[in-house]
C-alpha cells in the first residue's frame, strides 16, 4: 500500500499489546514494513495478524529484549527479513507500585532491566543500519520522567534514565542524521490483563482504567507517528503533561507542594 512511509522498515520493541501493538498498525497504516517483538507468542500471532489484513510485510519475533543476545538477533532478523532498517521504537516496559522504604530492592532490578536495558540492548546493534537510511531511535518515555512521584520511584528513574540516553545519542548521532525522538506519554488506557510490579517484586494485574480520563493507544500511535515524521524530539502529551512540564521546569517546589496535597491521587489500585 502506498503511505508515508512506504519502503521504510520499523521494528517495535513490546508490539504484542497496547501502545506498542497501536504504533505497530499505525505505521503499517502509513506503508511501513512491521518488525513486532514481544515475549508472548500468542499475542504476537494475533497482532501478526491485524497488521496482515493491512499489508503482507510483516515478521513477527517472541523474544525478550532485555536479554542482550536476544537483542541483537532482533536487530539482526529483520535485517535478514527486508535487508534494512529505518525505525526502532523502543516501548517494552513494566511499571511498579510501593514507596521506597516497603520496596524489595530486586524492584529497582526488575524495573530497570526491562525499562533501561529493553530500551538499550536493542538500540546499541541497531544504530549502524541507522546510520545508513539516516532513520530514527524513538524511546516511548512517560510523564513520569519529568520528576519523582510518590509510590513510582524506579519507574520515574527509569523514564528518567531513557532521557538522559536519547540526549546523550541525539548529540553523538547528529552528524550521521540519526534522529531521536522521546515520546512522554500520560494516562493511558490498560489492555486487559496489564501487570504491574509489587512492592514485594510480586507481578500484580492493574485494574482497568476509567477511559473518560485517558488517553487511547491509537491517540499515543499517531503522536508517536507524527514525532517520527516530523523529525522531533521530545513530544508532551496531553494537556496536563504540558503543564507538568511547563511548571517543574520553572516552579519546582510549587508542584512539590501541589502532589503532597494531591498524595491520594497516586495510589492506584491492584488487584
Amino acid at each position: 500500500m502506498a503511505g508515508k512511509f512506504q519502503g521504510k522498515v520499523a521494528i517495535i520493541t513490546g508490539s504484542s499489546r497496547g501502545i506498542g501493538k497501536a504504533i505497530a498498525i499505525e505505521l503499517a497504516k502509513n506503508g511501513a514494513s512491521i518488525v513486532l517483538n514481544g515475549r508472548n507468542e500468542q499475542r504476537l500471532q494475533e497482532t501478526e495478524q491485524i497488521i496482515r489484513s493491512i499489508h503482507p510485510h510483516v515478521v513477527s519475533i517472541c523474544c525478550d529484549v532485555s536479554d542482550i543476545k536476544a537483542s541483537e538477533a532482533l536487530i539482526e532478523t529483520a535485517i535478514q527479513q527486508f535487508g534494512r532498517l529505518d525505525i526502532l521504537v523502543n516501548n517494552v516496559g513494566v511499571s511498579m507500585r510501593g514507596t521506597v522504604a516497603e520496596l524489595n530492592p530486586d524492584v529497582f532490578k526488575k524495573v530497570f532491566e526491562s525499562n533501561v536495558y529493553g530500551s538499550v540492548n536493542p538500540t546499541i546493534p541497531a544504530i549502524p543500519y541507522l546510520r545508513k537510511t539516516k532513520g530514527s531511535i524513538v524511546f516511548i518515555s512517560s510523564l513520569a520522567g519529568i520528576r519523582g512521584l510518590p509510590g513510582l520511584s524506579a519507574y520515574c528513574s527509569s523514564k528518567m534514565a531513557l532521557r538522559a540516553i536519547a540526549e546523550s545519542i541525539r548529540l553523538e548521532e547528529k552528524s550521521n542524521g540519526v534522529h531521536v525522538g522521546l515520546i512522554q506519554v500520560g494516562i493511558t488506557e490498560i489492555e486487559h490483563n496489564k501487570e504491574t510490579i509489587a512492592a514485594d517484586g510480586s507481578m500484580k494485574t492493574l485494574k482497568s482504567r476509567d477511559k473518560s480520563n485517558v488517553q487511547t493507544t491509537e491517540q499515543v500511535a499517531i503522536a508517536t507517528v507524527k514525532n517520527i515524521r516530523s523529525r522531533k524530539f521530545i513530544t508532551t502529551l496531553t494537556g496536563i503533561g504540558k503543564v507538568n512540564k511547563f511548571m517543574q521546569a520553572r516552579f519546582p517546589m510549587l508542584v512539590e507542594r501541589i502532589i503532597l496535597k494531591n498524595l491520594h491521587k497516586f495510589e492506584e489500585k491492584s488487584e
